[in-house]
């Protein structure tokens, strides 16, 4: 996993001297935190959580969704009420796709631990068969609770105007076009996003 032992900067180096682009990004805004999580069902709810709200928003969420329910577990949200949900900050739609994930691990036998032996494709196909789930979050799960070394989660737009930014482009990449730009960053394509998503941040242009 990449994480605070030093994996993340040992990627980003290797990345700085293969590419000159990312090398300029480094010392413009240096090193990212680390985003590692521990894997199972709750971090993959939480995943879900923050799909499209702002990380304070989705944070907050979660807080409440904690403090209600202590240990946040896939049998946990089968059971309690959608008034509760919906008063932790869950949006109708988040509801559904909490009870569907709690459903395909209580009914539906998806084993989250045996994720961990699975190859990249197999991890998202088993996940994006869930209602909620699509490519987005499997790759976020992929990155940070599997520590998979080389995912570019191309559909995300913050990383698209990151990466047209550092990469001088005239346009906001497409997620296909994003994926394809990304080849250069190849085999630490995770470490390449981090870093997208941190250069996003730190230094913020007018898209």
């Amino acid at each position: 996993m990449i994480d605070s032992s030093g994996k993340l900067r040992r990627a980003i180096r290797a990345l700085a001297k293969q590419d000159e682009t990312m090398a300029a990004a480094l010392e413009q805004v240096g090193f990212p935190e680390p985003r590692d999580r521990e894997a199972g069902f709750a971090t993959l709810l939480r995943v879900i959580v923050c799909q499209q709200v702002s990380n304070e928003a989705g944070a907050a969420i979660w807080r409440k969704l904690e403090g209600r329910l202590k240990d946040v577990t896939a049998q946990k949200v089968a059971r309690v009420r959608e008034t509760t949900l919906r008063e932790c900050g869950l949006s109708r739609p988040k509801v559904r796709y909490a009870r569907a994930l709690a459903h395909a691990v209580t009914k539906d036998g998806l084993d989250i631990d045996a994720l961990a032996d699975a190859s990249d494709d197999a991890v998202r196909e088993r996940l994006t068969a869930i209602t909620g789930i699509g490519s987005w979050t499997a790759e976020i799960y992929l990155m940070f609770a599997l520590g998979r070394p080389d995912i570019m989660p191309g559909g995300d737009l913050a990383l698209q105007v990151a990466a047209g930014r550092m990469l001088g482009l005239s346009h906001r990449p497409t997620a296909n076009e994003l994926v394809a730009l990304a080849e250069r960053w190849k085999p630490h394509r995770t470490a390449a996003a981090v870093m997208l998503w941190h250069y996003y941040r730190r230094a913020p242009l007018i898209d």
